[in-house]
């Protein structure tokens, strides 16, 4: 099922550093339903009796591209699924998504030009906590549906505030929480140090895991700007520690970095890592590419073997699951050449949902519509733990299963764990079932 990774090398800004480190509207249809029988109208911007667009913001090149490049293709290639099926209703979705780079600054001229010129229905799936920030306020402000970003910032989840905005994957508080509750359980005594983003993505994580792992245990905590690839400073501060244990939120490149900084200052820890990160194959390849640029040569599945991580998705080596098949299935058929990997499974996954959405909105929805939709709850789908979706409640996925790279593939080691975003929030075994996929492949309206 997995290919080996492509790597956009000359994408990533500040390459040559790696190198160094490793050698030295309103609604008028408030149900979200409208008769089966209706016309299909050109009901809001972007909407059309044929078409339905949206728009993105996507590190297609810079920092961040290598494998997240990969998440927007792949729900596009789900949406040209389900175009070929008969669409939403009939109408076909068209999906533009625009390079910004990792940059907020591009983010901001990117979204503004799909909603002012392109005239898109929804932004949909925009990518990074520090690049989203820089636009939530004017797509709420515009009313435009903001739904499902490419974060697990807790910022999303502020129903008054941004009431259009609307949060997918784990939030990073959950995703630390149940990574720290882990920590706790296996490395009682263990002195542990952290290694996170500087941002609200790094930080959410860093509170969800002081929620549980105790203060005495957390020997050093150490940020980095996703601008300046020289991690040494970080790593020696972590190593001078004596840290045993580090907990990552940290992009797919700074991963690559920290294993690659830690062999050159012999220093290697047992690697704990955010979802955001430990894409195996994304990271193999990063870790392989990384170290050639410093004239070393390396085995990526053998650098990562045994980092321990979490997943809200299905994992790609259960053979057993029908979201996995399905998932396969649209690969094959639309995006064969790239590698069936984390990456692609999230694209895929938060495709689906959209189209769950766009179903339930209705045969001629507003904007609104889309937003009531999901205020109203959606049903699980592809994620292995329930949704929070409510009108007062707009993060997404609420649980995770632990996991460990094992030969180069995620290996669940746990059950499905759901908790809240609180400092005294259980953490409990979820006790329900995941859906099957339907036979079709496409969600029922």
């Amino acid at each position: 099922m997995r290919r080996s990774h492509r790597v956009h090398l000359a994408a990533v800004a500040g390459i040559a550093a790696v190198g160094m480190v490793v050698a030295a509207c309103g609604s008028s249809n408030t149900t979200g339903k409208s008769s089966s029988s209706s016309a299909l109208t050109a009901s809001a911007p972007g909407i059309t009796a044929s078409q339905i667009l949206i728009g993105s913001h996507q590190p297609l090149t810079g920092i961040a591209a290598p494998g997240y490049d990969e998440i927007a293709p792949a729900a596009n290639a789900y949406f040209q699924y389900v175009n070929a099926h008969g669409g939403v209703y009939g109408r076909k979705i068209k999906y533009t998504y625009l390079n910004d780079q990792y940059d907020p600054t591009i983010t901001s001229t990117v979204v503004h030009q799909l909603v002012l010129q392109d005239n898109v229905y929804a932004i949909f799936n925009g990518l990074g906590t520090p690049t989203h920030l820089a636009v939530v306020k004017y797509l709420n402000s515009s009313k435009v549906p903001d739904v499902f970003v490419a974060s697990g910032c807790d910022c999303w989840n502020a129903p008054s505030t941004y009431p259009n905005t609307f949060g997918w994957q784990l939030d990073y508080i959950r995703e630390g929480k149940i990574l720290g509750a882990y920590v706790k359980q296996h490395f009682a005594g263990k002195k542990i140090g952290y290694f996170y983003q500087d941002d609200e993505f790094g930080m959410d994580g860093v509170k969800g895991l002081n929620y549980e792992i105790p203060k005495s245990q957390v020997v050093a905590a150490e940020s980095y700007n996703p601008a300046v690839t020289n991690i040494a400073p970080q790593v020696t501060a972590l190593k001078a520690a004596g840290a045993q244990v580090v907990v990552a939120f940290a992009v797919p490149a700074f991963m690559a970095l920290l294993r690659l900084t830690g062999l050159k200052l012999s220093f290697s820890p047992q690697v704990v890592s955010s979802s955001v990160g430990s894409d195996p194959i994304t990271l193999a390849g990063l870790l392989v590419a990384f170290a050639k640029q410093g004239g070393a040569t390396v085995s990526g599945n053998a650098l990562t073997q045994g980092l321990i991580t979490d997943s809200y998705l299905p994992s790609l080596g259960d053979t057993s699951s029908s979201w996995i098949a399905l998932l396969t299935k649209v690969h094959n058929q639309y995006i064969p050449t790239l590698p069936l990997d984390g990456n692609v499974a999230y694209g895929f996954s938060v495709g689906y949902t959209f189209v769950q959405d766009m179903l339930k909105a209705g045969r001629n929805p507003t904007r609104q519509d889309l937003v009531n939709a999901i205020n109203g709850g959606m049903s699980q789908g592809v994620s292995v733990a329930p949704y929070a979706y409510s009108s007062s409640d707009h993060a997404g996925i609420t649980g995770a299963y632990m996991a460990m790279i094992d030969n180069g593939a995620l290996k669940p080691i746990g059950p499905v764990q759901v908790t809240d975003t609180s400092p005294t929030g259980a953490i409990t075994t979820f006790s329900g079932t995941q859906p099957a996929a339907p036979a079709r492949g496409i969600p029922s309206p």
